[in-house]
């Protein structure tokens, strides 16, 4: 099959100005409810988008695990993203519920969150995560799976003996739009699109924009 020829009609849903909420993250919280009763796969998973010192763009889905003023998400911070974050804290975040016919376009900056929540979270993961964001130095070059199987019981180990907290390199993100963009599939790619920016003084100016 020649890729060029695929296609897929989105007729399902429409997406009117008057019928999105005033606020952002009052809009994406209803269709991230509606994506979770519709039983979408990995409503929750989104695509960060980050960049480095040579302006160079790099991506990869993590899971969302907040929302608040923003969007909250964990990860090692001596990974990749986490340094591309720390030193350039501006991001892009992208969910598609393709079940839904929709996406979310996401753009802001980011700010660690207080240590205090990244503990609460990790200490509510299972054993199991725990362990694993002690044993995997995120990003960097390992010589083989074994090195991390074998990191791994030593740490089962340790910690079936001491008490198991956070790593200190280990927490959590929150991206604080400043533009979120509501994209309806329709028919003949006429596609809604939605879009909330913010401006100087704080207020949110919603606008439809062209396919």
């Amino acid at each position: 099959m020649d890729i060029a020829d695929i296609r897929k009609e989105y007729t399902k849903k429409s997406l009117e100005l008057e019928m999105v909420a005033g606020y952002p993250i009052d809009q994406f919280k209803f269709w991230m409810d509606e994506a979770l009763k519709s039983q979408v796969i990995e409503p929750t998973a989104m695509n960060v988008s980050t960049i480095n010192s040579r302006n160079r763009p790099s991506s990869r889905i993590v899971l969302l695990k907040g929302i608040d003023h923003g969007f909250i998400f964990y990860t090692n911070y001596e990974s990749k993203k986490g340094i591309e974050l720390t030193h350039f804290p501006f991001a892009a975040l992208t969910f598609f519920w393709p079940e839904l016919e929709r996406q979310v376009r996401i753009e802001g900056e980011v700010e660690k969150v207080p240590a205090n929540i990244s503990d609460e979270y990790f200490l509510s993961r299972p054993k199991g995560s725990q362990i694993g964001a002690w044993v995997s130095p995120q990003s960097q070059s390992i010589p083989s799976r074994v090195y991390l199987e074998n990191r791994e019981k030593e740490l089962i180990i340790k910690f079936n003996e001491d008490p198991l907290t956070r790593p200190a390199n280990w927490g959590g993100f929150r991206l604080i739009p400043d533009y979120v963009e509501f994209w309806q599939g329709r028919a003949n790619r006429l596609h809604d699109r939605i879009a909330f920016e913010k401006g100087v003084a704080g207020n949110w100016e919603k606008k439809r924009l062209a396919p």
